[in-house]
């Protein structure tokens, strides 16, 4: 049996946040392309078997009764319910909609979600239906999924997008460019993009199933830190390898030196393949025990999914009936 987790997960708020983060350094000012390959080039190497031990490791941790029903329900308003397929409809975004508002129409005491995330085009559709509910429309923007195209037709994406009634978007990075070695054409798009969001939150989308190495994971992250990420998201969920705990675990401590660097909070995104409550509590383990409770809340991590939220729910149901449920309890959006 695996240990049993000592640090409950809880939401805080921004003055916990505050309390719990080292004093700030001086401002990393990049000026240069020459500066930001300096500066990437001389970020520590990851020991990739520690990473992957660790994050195995933090797998095996178990959760109180107690701590795993606030974590179920921290977990729901976390999630970004997505639907990116070429099949979507007006009518499945809207369904989708009002399963993001309430995920359960007969308890009013579980969250709502954080997103509903699609496709720029059914952005409209999504505002519209969501109305005054807090829960935000994000949209994939920037030639999602391939990141393959020129700089104005990213940014007329973007722009569409935000003038269409979206409050995040999610952009996906280069790879080729980042790959071979034009970091600073990357740092550009990701810097130009964040000045169209404005106050829009940019979520950045590394891909690490094609970054190869934890270390090229590490220097993508803060790649899009330093161009102005609100959020760093692992996957775009198109690829055969999406996010993976030891993927995230190098995010996770990234988005933690570069706080304790600029004294700036950017959030993680875990996206692709997250289908069961357990792998989302697996997450969130990850985060606790390398961040802390700063970083869990809606605000500083999301799970990019479609069919975690219903186990979300089975799960939370099965813990205060104590027998499991049956899928078809929920509904299928």
């Amino acid at each position: 049996m695996g240990q049993v987790s000592t640090s409950p997960l809880r939401l805080v708020t921004s003055e916990d946040r505050g309390v719990q983060l080292p004093k700030t350094k001086s401002p990393l000012v990049i000026e240069s392309e020459a500066q930001l390959r300096a500066f990437l080039s001389g970020l520590s190497g990851v020991d990739a078997v520690g990473a992957e031990a660790r994050a195995a490791k933090l797998a095996t941790r178990s959760l109180k009764k107690s701590t795993k029903l606030a974590a179920l329900d921290l977990a729901i308003s976390m999630v970004d319910l997505t639907t990116l397929e070429g099949a979507d409809t007006p009518g499945r975004v809207r369904s989708l909609c009002a399963k993001a508002a309430r995920p359960d129409a007969r308890d009013l005491d579980v969250p709502h979600a954080a997103a509903v995330c699609v496709y720029p085009d059914l952005v409209g559709v999504a505002r519209e239906a969501l109305g005054a509910s807090p829960v935000k429309v994000a949209a994939v923007a920037t030639a999602f999924p391939s990141g393959r195209a020129s700089m104005n037709v990213k940014l007329l994406d973007v722009r569409e997008a935000i003038e269409a009634g979206a409050d995040e978007i999610d952009m996906v990075i280069d790879r080729g460019a980042f790959l071979s070695g034009r970091v600073g054409q990357v740092f550009d798009e990701i810097v130009a993009v964040k000045e169209v969001c404005g106050l829009v939150h940019l979520k950045v989308i590394l891909e690490t199933g094609e970054l190869v190495t934890y270390d090229n994971a590490r220097k993508a992250s803060w790649l899009a830190m330093l161009g102005g990420a609100d959020f760093i998201k692992t996957s775009t969920g198109k690829v055969a390898t999406s996010a993976t705990l030891p993927h995230a675990l190098v995010m996770v401590e990234a988005v933690r030196d570069f706080a304790e660097t600029t004294g700036r909070l950017v959030g993680v995104k875990v996206a692709g393949g997250i289908r069961t409550s357990k792998d989302a509590l697996r997450y969130l383990v990850v985060v606790n025990e390398t961040v802390g409770s700063a970083w869990l809340t809606p605000d500083l991590f999301r799970f990019g999914a479609s069919s975690l939220l219903n186990d979300l729910l089975m799960q939370r149901l099965k813990q205060s009936r104590g027998t499991y449920v049956r899928a078809d309890e929920f509904s299928a959006d």
